[in-house]
C-alpha cells in the first residue's frame, strides 16, 4: 500500500499514540493541547537542534532537522539529528527527560529510520535516543521485532484517526501524571463515573 501526500500523518503522532492512544486522539483529532513544564522544556531542547544545518566533526557529518517522509507508512516529519558515518547512517532523537514506561520513543526513532531507509535506499541497523536529564544516549537496535511493532502501530494510528473516535480514558499513574492533558482528559473522574453507572445498573437489575 502506498499513501498519498494528503494522507501523511506526523511522526510525532506515532509517539503520542504509543504513549497513550487517548492523548493522541485529543491532540490530533480534537486539537487539544496544553503546555506544562515538561512540554516547554522538551520544546526548548528540540529548538536547539531544530535547525536545517549541518557540520562535520571527527569525520562524521551531522545533519540537523532532516525532513522525512514515507509513502509506504504514510508518515511525515523531521529527524532531530542524522549522523553520516563512513559505513552507516545513524539517526538520533533528542528527549528532555528520562526513558518512558512505554516503547514510544523507540518506535518514533525506528519510524525515522524506516523513513530514511525509504528515502536513501540503505539499511539502517541502529540509532540512539539522547535523554536530557541523564545526559546520555540510549542505543536502539532496529530489530525485526521493533520494526514490526512500529509498522503495526503506524497502521493502528491511521485506523484510529480515520475512525474519528477518541478512545476512553484509562488511568495510569506514571503516564497520566506526566501528561500535559491531564486536566483536559480527567482520567480519574471518567473512571469514577463509569464505575458509578455500572453500580447503578447492577442495583436496578432484577
Amino acid at each position: 500500500m502506498s499513501f498519498s501526500d494528503s494522507d501523511l500523518l506526523p511522526l510525532s503522532a506515532l509517539q503520542h499514540y504509543i504513549y497513550c492512544p487517548r492523548q493522541c486522539a485529543l491532540i490530533h483529532l480534537e486539537q487539544q493541547w496544553t503546555e506544562n513544564r515538561f512540554t516547554a522544556e522538551g520544546r526548548a531542547q528540540h529548538d536547539r537542534v531544530d535547525r536545517p544545518e549541518h557540520e562535520t566533526r571527527d569525520g562524521i557529518r551531522y545533519e540537523y532537522a532532516v525532513l522525512l517522509r514515507s509513502l509506504r507508512l504514510g508518515l511525515i516529519g523531521k529527524a532531530d539529528v542524522v549522523e553520516f558515518h563512513d559505513d552507516k547512517v545513524f539517526p538520533v532523537e533528542h528527549k528532555r527527560g528520562r526513558p518512558k514506561p512505554t516503547h514510544c520513543d523507540l518506535v518514533q526513532l525506528c519510524a525515522q529510520a524506516l523513513c530514511l531507509e525509504e528515502i536513501l535506499g540503505v539499511k539502517i541497523p541502529d540509532g540512539a535516543v539522547f535523554y536530557g536529564q541523564p545526559r546520555r544516549r540510549q542505543a536502539v537496535a532496529f530489530t525485526p521485532q521493533l520494526r514490526s511493532e512500529t509498522e503495526q502501530a503506524t497502521a493502528a494510528l491511521h485506523e484510529m484517526l480515520r475512525s474519528g473516535k477518541t478512545p476512553p480514558a484509562e488511568y495510569d499513574k506514571k503516564k497520566c501524571n506526566a501528561c500535559s492533558l491531564l486536566e483536559t482528559c480527567m482520567p480519574k473522574k471518567r473512571r469514577a463515573v463509569s464505575d458509578y453507572l455500572q453500580e447503578a445498573l447492577r442495583e436496578k437489575a432484577p
